[in-house]
């Protein structure tokens, strides 16, 4: 199964070319919050998504009926199937599915519609309320605006639902049940109530007055993640189909391991044993040795024990091989776009094949012992890359990782 076409909207770039440029230079996308007035939040920045026009999608008025996470993802999606230069009509139609994550969905629609009904009566509230916030509606206007009428769903595993999302539609393609998927992940979580939540679970870095420099992935003095939004969606598309058709390659989707913690709530497990789990099954799954593997763009949300634990699970994954795989976090430049994460990760991780070049891990100053793997500080490397892994981990104790191949044209 190969990936042939990808887009992205991101803190760092509204395209595809435009994300990976900014990513491989190390570019910030944090600063102050604007989509809200932040005042008297403990954080008051954040990873936005910059001069995006949601008027570019079509009538304003339709547009006006889709929370922000949605026009975000569809977005994304339009730019993919674009991309892949597929012609989505006829039976064909039929063969072609969508499966698009979010963590929380329409969460901005939901407080908006609040506060109407305590100010303003429940005759107020929008009778496209309910439409607007529910999650699995990304999906479906994915599948109107592109006439995809195979199998549609849509993951909600928290930060791990953009993964969950790429390799549910894997596997939806391995058992026959369509000859192309868009999947990926939006979200649109930079709301009040969603900040001063995370922030009130002190998840968050509160770095207010050095917001680039916030995010700081197995850095010593980490302290929490940024939030963002963004979302990033691929097509994934059987190989011979894509062959006969003559379409563009950027890599292969190779292995999906999903693991349950069974542990916390919020915490991971113990020395990370649910992602050690999840990277073993796909690397399995996609018949990879641990010493084959040369990159591993991490989830690594810059939290004290996320850092921690995932390093561990790196280790007890890749044993020996720990200490000579390149390891990164894009988050330390996008910031933690939660259920969007695994979608736009998975898109760096596919270029890096294509360019031979692993995006760093930015603001990483201050090692910390616990964290002692190479984990491509502050500058991009040139590396050929043959296989790699993506790792996801979502509240609940969600564990995804993706593995993905270089393709031999």
């Amino acid at each position: 199964m190969v990936v042939t076409g990808m887009g992205a909207v991101t803190p760092i770039g509204n395209t595809v070319d435009e994300f990976w440029k900014n990513a491989v230079a190390g570019v910030s996308g944090a600063a102050p919050i604007t989509l809200f007035d932040p005042e008297g939040h403990s954080v008051r920045f954040a990873c936005e998504v910059k001069g995006f026009d949601p008027s570019e999608l079509g009538d304003r008025k339709e547009v006006r009926k889709m929370d922000r996470f949605t026009q975000l993802g569809l977005k994304a999606a339009l730019q993919a199937v674009s991309d892949s230069g597929l012609e989505i009509q006829g039976t064909f139609a039929e063969r072609v599915g969508v499966v698009i994550g979010s963590g929380i969905g329409g969460i901005q629609t939901l407080e908006d519609q609040k506060t109407i009904l305590l100010e303003k009566g429940p005759g107020r509230v929008s009778p496209f309320f309910v439409p607007m916030m529910i999650v699995n509606m990304a999906t479906g206007m994915v599948s109107m605006r592109t006439g995809a009428k195979g199998p549609s769903n849509a993951t909600v595993t928290a930060c791990a639902s953009g993964a969950n999302a790429i390799g549910d539609a894997f596997r939806i393609i391995q058992y026959g049940d369509a000859d192309v998927m868009i999947a990926g992940g939006a979200e649109a979580p930079v709301a009040p109530i969603a900040v001063a939540g995370f922030g009130n679970m002190k998840a968050l870095s509160t770095r207010n007055e050095n917001p680039a420099g916030a995010s700081r992935p197995f850095d010593a003095e980490r302290d929490g993640f940024v939030i963002g939004e963004g979302a990033g969606v691929v097509v994934l598309e059987e190989l011979e189909h894509a062959r006969k058709r003559g379409a563009r390659i950027y890599c292969e989707m190779a292995g999906y391991g999903y693991t349950a913690d069974a542990h916390h709530m919020t915490a991971p497990a113990p020395d990370g044993e649910g992602g050690a789990r999840s990277m073993k099954a796909a690397m399995a799954d996609a018949g990879v040795a641990p010493s084959e593997v040369q990159y591993v763009n991490a989830h690594g949300t810059s939290t004290p024990l996320n850092d921690k634990y995932e390093t561990c699970a790196i280790k007890s994954a890749f044993g020996d091989a720990a200490k000579s795989v390149a390891i990164s976090s894009t988050k330390s430049m996008t910031g933690h776009l939660l259920g969007a994460a695994g979608g736009v990760e998975f898109i760096l991780m596919a270029l890096a094949h294509v360019h031979g070049k692993i995006p760093p891990t930015t603001n990483h100053e201050n090692p910390d012992p616990e964290c002692d793997l190479d984990y491509v500080p502050n500058q991009a490397r040139e590396l050929p890359v043959h296989a790699a892994l993506s790792n996801s981990l979502g509240f609940g104790g969600h564990n995804v990782t993706l593995a993905t191949r270089s393709h031999e044209q």
